[in-house]
């Protein structure tokens, strides 16, 4: 093939993509329908021109259109790896981690409904082996949800729904071509009729060796792109080479999942590249898989459809009536699990609620495209596979999802604004006049000014500030008619826009690198958080992020028992660290958000509103300054270095600024400008790397810190800090139940804790204890013990209590002022210590 036309061809093909983008958009349909119907036409235009006998001129070019070596293997080990991998880059992982059982619902066990589904009915309605009938199930199972995301995005829709989307659109086809690759294994073998349960038990193997080869192709990855930390593009390159290869080991050397392994690689590299990699290589890193990912998508599509009238071109009635059962099959499938599972798991709280206009908009774009007619093309072109199912499975494949594209993507839109989603509620549609009204109010006061400032003629200005006045008029009197809502859902919207404003000073500090991009993942996801809990619930949901923000997670838990238990204090280490990294950055932020309370909120919704969200600020600014100083306590000295290294890095960016203003105004050259900012990356780098936290608790100095052990001389308190254990709460979280018996006393050395007994409620601080009195008293606790902020305790076991006891008259008179608080008599407590 003349490799001048092949150029020709291809370069032409990206013409079509940047055409195709802005020609959806006008006709308002999905960008993937677009794509694959240039592609049917530009194939069926070929075929056309080379059997016609109205002219030869443009045989060469037809050729070469179908002579491209479009083979299934092109778009499995080229294409599929290229999405998956960006895929995986570009997703908020720990966000979607909060919504990891629908999605792997909808990812897996819609992907093996879906197969069984259609393979039975395949099986009962034709006289094809139930093996062919359920390959064909697996190949048509696999969904393309970009164009529903797209649209939901378009309207507003809640972001955590278009997450669950999103994540099941990177699993399915994991799962859909692991399954493949077992009914495909079934049919070349010649088995008509194969055990379904020897096959689900083989599907969790392939995932579990896929899984494993990804990760440790990313482990690998990172550890060489991290010698590389001053070599941009190479690091860069190694990224490219990442998933291909992954993908490559998993197939045929460890005959696992080549799609799983590619997913985890990105996964991996998703999670701990960011803070292994400078921020500017992470960045550039993810915009060159964003382009890779947006042509190798649109390739995809165009060149799967060029094969499409190949494929149909044997097609014959009984085969479209096959396809009819099929589309009502997979149908009725998704169905199942949206409006019958789906809601289950939102009863059992395992998933979010997703209201039923949703649900049904997810059905109806719930297309199939590129993975599909790979798939298929793999299928035909397999010599082992016998010619008749050949030319059923690329039909029936084929005209299943012309039938997604022409059909349910075309009209996907419509269904929408049938259910009404691409509609405005009515508290947000009030909402939008009032902050029409309060920005014109703003941008009237700012154009005055502008036109005293340059001396316009007062003619034309005072036209123009009349035409604006009627416009300002008319906003202000609609947003008086709108003016009813009521304050629990001003206070949610109020709540939204906070955390919105929180979430755009996240990104503008990482901008400026202030803020490390692996710290920013963290912050953003708490933000993203609290942005979906206000919108869902509104102050109360917005409460329960900014708790949960804060909170002592089970993975945090668990690195403290490695710790404790086994001596394992690397994973303890770092996830201190984080801590100290997030709070010290919440703080940072949180400080910054009353400024826009006033400046803005209070202009939308009034006094009462701001007034009440400056309350919950000033708590979630206490919540944090708790917890900051529990760790201070524990560490001392860390926070401060790591409010150096933030001093450090600000001074950086404040430098770049003069040297780029300086460039820009002519005070120095190309030269000299290289030469400093060389410098300054040196040093940016330096700045980066975060300083080492011992984990090995000071005990002695934290321990000192207590008056209660302040007479105690240092063999005593070397003893006594090996005594004592550390125990992690959370807010809310009960410390002690009443009528348990009593075991240990217990030491706040940060935070709170609140007792409740026969309707009396005491509050304990830093420095005093907790469950002394029922060792004392020899009776079941009479007190429940809660949490009542992010708290660390030291527990001593009864034994070494009493003992202690005996030592201390510090400790004796804390004990005498607790138990006269509640009423207790002090001699019956020291009776036999």
């Amino acid at each position: 093939m003349d490799i001048i036309l092949v150029t020709t061809v291809i370069a032409s093909l990206f013409l079509v993509i940047g055409a195709a983008e802005p020609f959806a958009a006008r006709l308002r349909l999905p960008y993937s329908v677009i794509l694959a119907v240039l592609g049917i036409l530009i194939g069926a235009g070929a075929t056309f021109f080379l059997r016609t006998e109205l002219t030869d001129a443009l045989n060469p070019v037809a050729e070469a259109i179908l002579e491209l070596p479009i083979r299934s293997n092109v778009f499995l080990y080229v294409f599929l790896p290229t999405l998956l991998f960006q895929a995986t880059l570009g997703m908020n992982l720990r966000r979607m981690l909060d919504d990891w059982v629908p999605i792997l619902v909808l990812a897996v066990l819609a992907v093996v409904v879906a197969t069984i589904s259609v393979g039975y009915a395949l099986f009962w309605a034709s006289a094809l082996p139930l093996a062919a009938c359920l390959l064909i199930g697996s190949i048509v199972s696999t969904t393309d949800p970009s164009a529903v995301v797209s649209i939901f995005r378009s309207i507003s829709a809640p972001r955590r729904l278009a997450r669950i989307i999103e994540g099941e659109s990177l699993l399915n086809d994991a799962a859909a071509i692991a399954l493949f690759g077992l009914f495909m294994g079934f049919v070349m073998l010649g088995l008509p009729d194969p055990d379904l349960g020897d096959a689900l038990a083989r599907f969790p193997i392939l995932l579990a060796g896929g899984a494993l080869t990804g990760w440790l192709a990313a482990r690998i990855a990172l550890w060489v792109m991290a010698l590389f930390s001053r070599h941009d593009l190479a690091q860069i390159s190694i990224s490219v080479a990442l998933p291909y290869l992954a993908y490559i080991v998993a197939e045929q050397s460890v005959g696992a999942s080549g799609v799983i392994a590619v997913v985890a690689t990105g996964l991996t590299l998703n999670l701990t590249a960011p803070g292994r990699l400078p921020p500017q290589s992470w960045a550039a890193l993810r915009d060159l898989w964003d382009v890779l990912a947006h042509w190798a998508g649109a390739l995809i599509f165009i060149l799967a459809a060029l094969l499409i009238p190949r494929l149909l071109e044997e097609a014959r009635l009984e085969d479209f009536l096959l396809v009819g059962v099929v589309v009502v099959a997979a149908v009725g499938a998704r169905a199942a699990i949206l409006f019958g599972l789906l809601p289950l798991l939102t009863a059992l709280k395992l998933s979010p609620p997703v209201e039923r206009p949703y649900r049904a908009a997810i059905l109806w774009g719930g297309l199939r495209g590129a993975v599909t007619l790979a798939l298929a093309l793999a299928v035909t072109e397999s010599v082992r596979v016998p010619d008749d199912i050949q030319r059923v499975v690329g039909i029936l494949a084929t005209g299943f999802t012309l039938f997604t594209l022409l059909v349910q993507g075309t009209t996907l839109r419509w269904i929408i604004g049938r259910l009404g989603l691409d509609q405005l509620s009515p508290i947000d549609e009030a909402l939008s006049r009032q902050v029409v009204a309060v920005a014109l109010q703003t941008v009237r006061e700012d154009v005055a000014r502008t036109t005293e400032n340059y001396d316009l003629n007062h003619e034309t200005v005072r036209s123009e500030a009349k035409r604006f006045g009627e416009r300002l008029d008319a906003a202000v009197k609609m947003a008086e008619e709108s003016a009813d809502i009521l304050d629990r859902d001003r206070i949610a919207l109020g709540l939204i826009a906070l955390a919105g404003h929180e979430r755009d000073s996240i990104l503008a500090r990482v901008r400026e690198r202030t803020i490390s991009a692996r710290m920013a993942d963290l912050v953003l996801s708490d933000a993203d958080r609290l942005i979906e809990g206000a919108r869902t619930q509104g102050r109360s949901g917005y409460q329960r992020a900014a708790r949960r923000s804060v909170a002592y997670g089970w993975a945090f838990r668990a690195a403290v028992l490695l710790n404790g238990r086994l001596g394992i204090p690397a994973p303890l280490a770092r996830m201190t660290a984080d801590r100290f990294e997030l709070l010290l950055t919440q703080r940072l932020i949180l400080r910054d958000l009353g400024a826009f309370i006033d400046g803005r909120i209070r202009r939308i919704h009034g006094r009462r509103v701001a007034e009440l969200l400056h309350d919950l600020l000033s708590r979630r600014i206490e919540t944090v300054e708790t917890a900051l100083e529990g760790l201070r306590l524990q560490y001392p000295g860390y926070a401060e270095e790591l409010e150096r290294r933030f001093i450090r890095r600000t001074a950086l960016r404040l430098e770049e600024r003069e040297y780029v203003a300086m460039r820009e105004d002519g005070l120095i050259g190309a030269e000299v400008y290289m030469a400093l900012m060389s410098e300054l990356a040196t040093r940016r780098v330096l700045a980066e790397d975060r300083p080492r936290l011992d984990i090995a608790l000071q005990r002695a100095s934290f321990v000192r810190q207590f008056p209660l052990f302040a007479d105690f001389d240092d063999g005593v308190m070397k003893r006594l800090s090996r005594s004592l254990t550390t125990r992690y709460v959370d807010a809310g979280e009960i410390v002690l139940r009443k009528e348990h018996g009593a075991r240990s006393v217990f030491f706040i050395a940060s935070g709170a804790v609140e007792l409740e007994s026969a309707g009396q409620t005491w509050r304990l601080g830093r420095g005093e204890m907790f469950g002394q009195m029922a060792i004392l008293t020899h009776r079941a606790r009479r007190a429940d013990v809660r949490a009542i902020a992010p708290t660390t305790l030291l527990v001593l076991d009864e034994d070494r209590f009493r003992r202690l006891l005996k030592r201390s008259e510090a400790l004796r008179e804390a004990v005498r002022i607790s138990a006269e608080k509640r009423g207790i008599d002090p001699a019956d407590l020291f009776s036999d210590t």
